[in-house]
């Protein structure tokens, strides 16, 4: 099988272990530059135009699209799959999972639990929200951001009204959300591959820091998750129409809550902390559908 990953470089930890489990597989693969891809849209032939040619023709990709090229990332993902690719993660999947909103309101609208969150377009009066949100310390993050970035703890009024006040200047889309104050800094991991839970760890923050991403310096471990969190994490997973999923979440007194959802999830954390070939379990998955799709075409 000839199998392509759209990513921004094989030099990406994430990227370079897939790459090497299809070759471990022995498959054929290639990495694209999503970025450098051109799409030409024309009546019954949809087509990707890769170095002014036309993209080779393989027979199915992983979607490796980075939150700060979601747009033109997700159209290329779109492109592939109009011209009859098989898909590892869909396009439509990978948009409702981006947006924070919009994953937040799929997810309470299933019943699955959500930490309380306001987002509004035009923000005339910060105290208002943090009224409504029953005051601080609260959780103000970018729609769109990734591994921490653009999220803040802010403890108290004045710093609450100060950085709503910067992000709507700026025309930041931002969400403002409760701070759960029993998770201690710490969330869980779940790592999902074709409905199934391959592996999961435990995140925790840094001294100081209320943020448990690895790439702000959090610490992971193994963790066994209970069967109620397993059931909120494969349920986020189907609402959303995801297959290859990180799904981050809190406890909490009401129970788990969904923080995120990944449809790009990271490998180095959850493969260096569980010793989980979680690569080789997404290129099997790749191989499944695959073979379910040839088989249907026969």
């Amino acid at each position: 099988m000839y199998i392509g990953i759209l990513s921004r470089s094989i030099q990406l930890y994430s990227t370079r272990a897939l790459f090497r489990a299809a070759q471990a597989r022995g498959h054929r693969v290639r990495v694209f530059d999503y970025m450098a891809c051109d799409i030409l849209v024309e009546d019954n032939k949809p087509s990707l135009i890769y170095g002014a040619e036309p993209i080779p023709e393989f027979d199915a990709f992983i979607p490796r699209i980075g939150s700060s090229f979601t747009f033109h990332g997700v159209s290329v993902v779109r492109q592939l799959e109009r011209m009859g690719v098989t898909a590892a993660v869909h396009s439509d999947a990978i948009a409702r999972s981006r947006d924070k909103l919009m994953c937040s309101q799929y997810l309470v609208s299933e019943g699955i639990g959500v930490p309380k969150t306001y987002f509004s377009h035009d923000v005339e009066d910060p105290k208002f929200i943090l009224d409504m949100m029953g005051g601080t310390p609260i959780i103000i993050k970018l729609l769109e951001g990734t591994h921490g970035v653009g999220v803040v703890l802010a403890e108290n009024y004045k710093t609450a009204e100060t950085v709503i006040e910067t992000f709507s200047k700026t025309g930041q889309k931002f969400v403002v959300q409760e701070y759960i104050k029993e998770s201690g800094g710490a969330d869980i991991r779940a790592f999902v591959v074709d409905g199934e839970i391959i592996a999961s760890m435990r995140r925790s923050a840094m001294e100081g820091e209320f943020r448990s991403n690895l790439h702000r310096g959090g610490q992971a471990a193994v963790y066994k998750m209970s069967e109620e969190e397993k059931a909120t994490a494969l349920k986020a997973c189907e609402v959303l129409g995801l297959k290859i999923a990180g799904v981050d979440m809190l406890q909490s007194e009401r129970g788990p809550l969904i923080l995120e959802v990944n449809a790009s999830p990271g490998l180095e954390g959850i493969t260096t902390s569980t010793k989980i070939d979680v690569a080789g379990k997404i290129i099997d998955y790749v191989e499944k559908i695959h073979v379910a799709k040839t088989k249907l075409s026969v």
